[in-house]
């Protein structure tokens, strides 16, 4: 996608997080291709490695960090590693999550941890320590990645609806308290999409006629507001979460 006005992201550096979804690569190769060089931090098993072949694809410089991010120290260590290569992040993608599902009453606390310490325990590490940086440096773009399940409830999703509630709530509180330092954060609430070439049968399924546009989405479908939220064009944007899925959250 070539770079509209205003959404020219030339010299900036990017760190966005992976995890296994497939989601990664779209979002680094849609940064690079703006032109911005993108790290990529996520444990070993993640996307991140395809992720970093789409940003070299586009003629940009990758840098990929393998960590689990949910520790200070290791997010720490992510952070000095981009730094250290780049000088600087302008950019940082919390993309990284896991979903879950199952009713609360079967939820042990041991999952109820882990859903927390990805979802919502790395963003908040890695908004603190990302963040400092660019109030250091006079500015910076922070576009964390949630769902619809930020704003409605999900049967059997008690956890997952906690973390991005979480998640959307720790978008705006720092989207109000950065605003006079140039740090704008926002979020991307993402409907049911699919990293996979969608099957013919796909059309039928009941989720798919749940969907007003009869369709689930694709993480290309984010890309355009992720560079948007990633460029100066959205300076007047902050604490905000918006949603991409094709009209789910309008649905009566």
């Amino acid at each position: 996608m070539a770079a509209r006005s205003g959404w020219d992201l030339t010299g900036r550096i990017a760190l966005v997080t992976g995890d296994r979804r497939g989601w990664t690569p779209h979002f680094a190769a849609a940064l690079a291709e703006a032109g911005a060089d993108v790290a990529l931090a996520g444990h070993a098993g993640s996307d991140v490695h395809d992720a970093a072949r789409s940003v070299r694809a586009a003629g940009r410089e990758a840098l990929v960090i393998e960590s689990v991010l949910t520790g200070s120290e290791d997010v720490d260590r992510v952070v000095a590693e981009v730094t250290a290569r780049f000088d600087r992040i302008d950019i940082l993608v919390n993309n990284a999550r896991v979903d879950f599902g199952k009713p609360l009453v079967e939820t042990t606390d041991a999952e109820w941890d882990a859903v927390m310490r990805l979802n919502v325990r790395s963003t908040f590490l890695l908004c603190r320590a990302v963040g400092r940086h660019m109030l250091a440096q006079g500015g910076g773009r922070v576009i964390n990645i949630a769902s619809g399940l930020a704003e409605r409830g999900l049967v059997n999703s008690a956890a997952a609806c906690a973390a991005q509630g979480a998640v959307k709530q720790l978008t705006a509180a720092l989207g109000l308290e950065w605003a006079r330092d140039n740090v704008r954060v926002n979020g991307i609430g993402a409907g049911w999409l699919s990293a996979e070439t969608p099957a013919e049968e796909a059309g039928r399924e009941l989720l798919v006629r749940f969907i007003p546009s009869k369709r689930r989405g694709r993480p290309s479908d984010l890309c355009g507001l992720l560079v948007y939220l990633s460029s100066d064009a959205s300076d007047f944007v902050t604490g905000q979460m918006v949603y991409v899925d094709g009209g789910a959250m309008a649905h009566a």
